[in-house]
């Protein structure tokens, strides 16, 4: 079985509801562990993560040792970075072995054939405050001088506020319907004429949602503070989008 998940924030809000959130996603990952081949992760699951050199964020234990766990079991645990967490170095990879992509990735699981992408960066031609925002935040320029230059509680005191005022505009947005994911599903179509593509799936948007038109599937994972979903691909390749309990 091949389980996808995005959008988790950990971290977010205050330390108790930041808690619930983490025991929440480490009780998923302990059951999805008992059958698991591969487990994707696809963006933002941590609200904010800046990674020095030598220095990471303090927290998240009980993910980093369950993630560890998964890979020392031979699960394959994949890791997409989203906006809240782009600034992701090799930690991740050395500690807890997982794969790092910081790009929209295809995939072959079992029969088929998947894309896979966080969606924070796509169809947003003629939108330039969000293209400067991207160019700038994925600059290894401006990440080198942000390391170098600012102490690491400050950046961690920024960021988290910064991500903090990213969320609720993001949540206020359409008041979270279907119309987040149109442009991900034109995104989708359009890549698809062009690439054999079984299953898309995103995150990013925070609304889960199932869309197939024939033999096109786009799957939208949502976040676990508002519509908690994940995915199954299961042996058959049948992609199917759970909402969690």
């Amino acid at each position: 079985m091949h389980y996808f998940a995005s959008d988790i924030h950990l971290g977010a809000g205050s330390e108790s509801e930041a808690r619930a959130t983490e025991q929440r996603f480490v009780a998923w990952l302990d059951r999805v562990a008992e059958d698991a081949e591969t487990v994707i992760l696809a963006g933002d699951i941590f609200d904010f993560w800046f990674e020095y050199q030598e220095v990471v964020p303090k927290g998240f234990v009980r993910t980093l040792g369950r993630l560890a766990a998964m890979t020392d079991k031979g699960i394959r645990v994949i890791f997409l970075t989203g906006n809240h967490d782009m600034w992701i170095g090799d930690y991740l990879h050395r500690e807890c072995g997982v794969e790092l992509y910081t790009a929209p990735v295809e995939l072959t699981l079992g029969a088929k054939r998947l894309f896979v992408a966080h969606g924070d960066n796509m169809n947003i031609e003629g939108q330039w405050v969000l293209q400067a925002m991207n160019a700038m935040f994925r600059s290894k320029c401006l990440r080198w001088l942000f390391s170098w230059f600012v102490h690491p509680d400050l950046a961690l005191k920024f960021g988290h506020w910064w991500s903090g005022h990213s969320r609720k505009q993001h949540a206020k947005h359409d008041s979270l319907t279907e119309k987040l994911t149109e442009p991900l599903i034109r995104y989708a179509r359009t890549y698809a004429k062009s690439h054999e593509i079984d299953h898309f799936v995103f995150g990013h948007m925070h609304y889960a949602r199932d869309y197939r038109e024939g033999d096109f599937h786009v799957l939208s994972l949502g976040a676990w503070d508002c519509t908690p979903s994940y995915a199954v691909l299961d042996r058959e390749g049948a992609l199917t989008l759970k909402m969690l309990e």
